[in-house]
Order: structure tokens, then sequence, then C-alpha cells
């Protein structure tokens, strides 16, 4: 049943996405085009999911204790901001900013098999990996030195 949903809910996602037009890269780039062509749709979909979300948590965590079907909810407990989030945080935008894609609107468009979205999906699968990779050597290295 787990993933019966989870596969709905991505289906949702992926229509929310697809019908808003975020899915499409000169709409989102035309969101950040201020001084020209500028797009404010983007801006209208982020609200509304913010508002959505934040009616959906409210709503979740004042009713149960534990999810469904794990054992706990998985919800960030640390409030630091650190290097690491501001990194990632800045590559996101900047990334987004360039391609017209965030992770979200890429996966839906992954579907349509246009040469752009297949880039960009190969790009964020590879980026993912190098920074998995790039976390275990400096969490070795560590390691390392605190033997030492």
């Amino acid at each position: 049943m787990k993933h019966v949903l989870t596969y709905f809910i991505g289906l949702m996602f992926g229509l929310g996405i697809s019908m808003s037009g975020m899915s499409n890269p000169a709409k989102v780039i035309n969101f950040f085009d201020v001084a020209g062509t500028w797009d404010p749709s983007l801006a209208f979909v982020m609200g509304g999911a913010v508002v959505v979300a934040f009616i959906g948590y409210r709503f979740v965590f004042g009713r149960w204790e534990t999810p469904a079907f794990e054992p706990n909810f998985n919800v960030p407990t640390s409030r630091t901001i650190d290097l690491k989030l501001v990194g990632g945080a800045a590559v996101f935008g900047i990334g987004w900013g360039i391609a017209g894609f965030c992770p979200g609107g890429a996966l839906p468009a992954v579907g349509t098999l246009d040469p752009a979205v297949l880039v960009f999906f190969v790009a964020l699968v590879v980026g993912i990996q190098t920074a998995k990779f790039l976390l275990k050597q400096a969490a070795q290295r560590s390691a390392r030195r605190a033997s030492l």
C-alpha cells in the first residue's frame, strides 16, 4: 500500500508541475528575467504550494503521532545554517536559473524525451553522485585525522 500511495502522490505532483507549466524551462527562466519578459506565475505556483504544505503539516502533525507506513516522521531537526546548506542552495539556484529546470520540474518532463531535459537529468544524477563521493571522501579524511 505504501508504494501505491507513493506512486499516486508522485503522479499528483508531476501533474501539478506539468499543468502549471513549471516543467517548461522557458517559463521558469522568464520568472528570473525581471528586466525583460518577466512572468510572475512561478511565484503564484510556489505561493500556492507553500500554503498547501503549511496547512498539510499543521493538519498531519496536529492529528497523528506517527505516519501510517513508517515508524516516525522524517523531518529535519537541524536548524544550523552552514556552508554546506548555503552552498547547496546557491548551486541549486544558479543551476535552476541557467537551465530553467529544478529536479521536481524535470522529472515529469523526462517522459517528453526532450534532449535538454535528458541532459539536465543526467547532469543531475552525476552531480548527486559526485556530491556523495566528495562527502564520503571528506568524512574519511576527517576520520583519519581524528585517529592520528
